[in-house]
């Protein structure tokens, strides 16, 4: 079971998610980038959130298959939180839960 931030708490008055603290996006617009057809542009965003977002929040907007997709070019934007995410989808593996 994930303990996703509530969406009250998850944006400022401005509509700005948490874990955009070091940009000026709404949630709103977040949510648009994130179904960019730019391939780059999602491997942005979603490595953004990755690295910034609570990990349970993630997979409140994207799915564990379209990381597994985005996954080569996640890497350069995933920090260091890099050993996290390739720590916990290598879990994943080994319990035959995959990418799912």
């Amino acid at each position: 079971m994930l303990a996703v931030t509530p969406l009250d708490t998850m944006i400022d008055g401005q509509g700005r998610p948490y874990f955009l603290w070091d940009c000026d996006l709404t949630l709103a617009q977040f949510r648009t980038a994130l179904d960019s057809a730019d391939e780059t542009v999602q491997a942005y965003m979603v490595g953004k959130l990755m690295r910034q977002a609570k990990p349970d929040d993630v997979f409140v907007f994207v799915q564990a298959r379209t990381i597994r997709r985005l996954w080569p070019k996640l890497l350069p934007y995933l920090g260091h939180t890099r050993p996290f995410w390739t720590w916990i989808f290598e879990q994943w593996e080994a319990s035959g839960r995959g990418w799912q």
